[in-house]
């Protein structure tokens, strides 16, 4: 059974500042930082029930998108829950959403926006150099081991000879060349239409 609410202005502040708070801690994913926004949202605070909880993280995780909307759908929720059926409750639940969101976000992209900022100014100290010339085989291998997995999901490895022609030839094109990534990955779908790979 949902909880029905009555939110104060402080409650939503105070909402909005719980999300800023967390967003950082969210190393994971948001997903990561879940257990403790059960704590806070249900256990402390009352505003969702355990269900309402549970069916956010499964519709969001079963949606196609990113993870971090089962936060939005928290905050939607909530809001509902606030409206009490009536003609608020749609607009609470955008109220909601919003805060959520908007909390979760604004903190690591503004981290994320700085730090990038930072590192172009600062592109030519040896530190800054020394760490993208090291992150560099790090992505590379991140980026490989990913294909080796999709790859490795199709089936056996030497039977699936023209992917892995496909996937180096891709790999020497954009190493090599300005192609743009759509076009690399409009002929990889047009070659799969085909039923060559």
């Amino acid at each position: 059974m949902a909880p029905v609410l009555t939110m104060q202005p402080l409650d939503w502040l105070n909402l909005f500042f719980y999300f800023l708070s967390v967003s950082l801690l969210a190393v994971g994913g948001a997903l990561a930082t879940a257990p403790d926004m059960h704590r806070f949202l249900v256990q402390q605070q009352g505003w969702l029930s355990d269900a309402q909880f549970s069916a956010s993280i499964v519709l969001a995780q079963s949606a196609p998108g990113p993870n971090v909307l089962f936060i939005a759908l928290l905050g939607w929720n909530l809001g509902l829950n606030t409206g009490n059926g009536s003609y608020l409750a749609w607009p609470a639940g955008a109220l909601g959403a919003a805060l959520c969101m908007l909390g979760i976000m604004l903190p690591s992209s503004l981290l994320t926006w700085a730090a990038t900022r930072w590192a172009h100014r600062n592109r030519e100290r040896r530190g800054v150099r020394a760490f993208r010339q090291g992150m560099a085989p790090i992505v590379i291998g991140l980026i490989l081991a990913t294909a080796w997995v999709l790859a490795g999901a199709q089936g056996e490895a030497a039977r699936d000879w023209p992917l892995w022609l496909l996937s180096a030839i891709t790999t020497l094109l954009v190493w090599r060349t300005r192609i743009h990534l759509l076009w690399l990955l409009g002929a990889g779908a047009l070659l799969g239409a085909l039923g060559w790979v």
